[in-house]
Order: C-alpha cells, then structure tokens, then sequence
C-alpha cells in the first residue's frame, strides 16, 4: 500500500477551526461525555505534542497526546483524539502519525502512553491490553479497551493507580511533566 504524501506539524491556533471541524465530523457531540475526553479538558496541553497532518494544503488529520500522572506519577500521556478525515481513512495516515507523535513523546522523555480504543486497530503501533485493574480512569471505561504502549522498556511497572490529567508542565528540557495534577 502507498501513503499519500502527508506533511505532520505542530497544531496552531490557526488550526482550530479545523480541527473543530475533524473532531465533530469523526466523534459528534457524545465526545463531551467520553472519560477520556473529561481527562484531556482539565489538563495542560503540551504544545510540541500535539500534531496535525497536511496534504495539499488541508487539515486530513490530527493527534494530541495529552501529559497526565497515574497514581501520582507523572512521565505518561493519553493518547487522542487520533482523526483522520473520512476520505483518507483506510490508506495509513492515521499509522503514520501515531507513530510519528510516539516519537516525538519519547523524545521529549515520556514514558508510557495510554488510550481507549480497539487493540485491533492499535496493535500496530505496539499497544497492548492493561492489566485489569493496574489503572483507571476516572469515569466510565471498558477495561477490554483501556491500552498502553511503553516508550521505555519496563515503564508500566513505574505506573499505578488513577489516571489524572497534568495541570501543568514543567520546564525541564522541552517538555515534560509536571508534579502538579488535577485533583478534581
């Protein structure tokens, strides 16, 4: 299969209403009652770990990864929304660009990235099952569906307990953690 020629960058302001747009159009309004969605809404948004995907000129797709603490440890991110626009799915966009935002986490010093969603689709970026309960979030989730992916070998073991969003990041290097979390 051939990839379309896609650039990835950084989000912009200038990108919201895109990236409005992509999110409603992919998840509709039920995407407000999402736990994940009710961790990213009160976290910091780190702005070299959210990406979009260019091709001829148009926002076709868009990943955050937002920085969150388990059990009070920080150093993890939740992954999504992962989005591609309709008319590009199904060709490797949306591969890419996870793989591409894994990367860039691990290089800024994450460690270990969560996400709810299919183990079918994900597998291919290295995500695997959680532990029943080894983590939660705090909402409703099925446990089938709550998946990690170690950026450094051994890191779930680091990790226990209740996700939370981070309020804030530090200034350590170009992005990373901060011991602040969200205590709502």
């Amino acid at each position: 299969m051939t990839m379309p020629s896609a650039t990835i960058r950084l989000q912009t302001p200038d990108d919201q209403q895109a990236l409005l747009y992509l999110n409603e159009c992919a998840f509709g309004p039920g995407r407000f009652a999402r736990t994940a969605y009710r961790v990213r809404e009160r976290a910091a948004r780190d702005p070299l770990l959210n990406f979009c995907m260019e091709l001829d000129g148009e926002i076709v797709g868009a990943l955050d990864l937002t920085p969150i603490s388990v059990g009070g440890v920080p150093g993890a991110l939740l992954l999504g929304p992962l989005i591609v626009s309709g008319d590009h799915q199904s060709n490797g966009l949306g591969l890419r660009l996870m793989l591409y935002g894994l990367k860039q986490a691990k290089d800024l010093g994450y460690r270990l990235v969560i996400l709810v969603g299919d183990l079918p689709y994900y597998v291919r970026a290295g995500f695997r099952p959680i532990p029943l309960g080894r983590l939660e979030l705090p909402g409703p989730v099925d446990p089938a569906r709550l998946l990690y992916a170690e950026l450094v070998p051994g890191a779930l073991e680091e990790y226990s307990g209740l996700i939370r969003g981070m309020r804030e990041l530090s200034d350590l290097g170009q992005s990373a953690p901060a011991l602040a979390e969200d205590a709502a």
